[in-house]
């Protein structure tokens, strides 16, 4: 049997598989390497995707990797939500199955916080996917602080406001 790889080459491949595995859990420039607005509205945009990418498909696990341990959750009609396990829940119970959320073309906005990371500010819809002829579709307004720190972008703080019916 012809042999592929040598054995030294074994721990090369291991960190390679381990880089790999940490980039496509999280496949965003660090704080430091963002270099534009480009740049910056990228790696936010390619956040906010995957947040709502495990939300919408009620991923609670990869869901809950993207806030901060300590995260303030601010709802206007819903409350505050503090801590991380305390949102996954609250999403687990309200959302899924419930609920799909659709960011509004045009309106994502990325913004840099120096030394910390960015404010994401945007408007998104609400679906509920079966029911949208007695449910109607709902919008309204967020903001999300992300922090970069060791390595890894969460949200630290998150405000949504502004729920209405969506305009047809």
């Amino acid at each position: 049997m012809k042999r592929f790889f040598s054995s030294r080459a074994l721990p090369s491949l291991l960190l390679l598989a381990i880089c790999a595995t940490r980039i496509g859990a999280q496949a965003v420039p660090s704080l430091d390497s963002i270099k534009s607005q480009a740049e910056l509205y990228q790696a936010i945009a390619s956040l906010d995707a995957a947040l709502f990418d495990s939300y919408n498909r009620c991923d609670l696990e990869k869901f809950a990797s993207f806030f901060a341990d300590d995260v303030e959750f601010y709802h206007d009609q819903g409350g505050v939500t503090l801590g991380k396990e305390a949102l996954a829940d609250s999403v687990k119970k309200n959302i899924c199955g419930k609920v799909t959320r659709e960011l509004v073309p045009g309106t994502l906005q990325a913004h840099h916080m120096k030394g910390y990371g960015a404010v994401e500010i945007g408007v998104h819809r609400f679906h509920h996917p079966g029911h949208e002829d007695t449910e109607g579709v709902g919008e309204a307004s967020f903001i999300h602080l992300w922090q970069y720190k060791d390595g890894a972008w969460k949200i630290t703080r998150v405000i949504s406001y502004d729920h209405h019916a969506a305009q047809k």
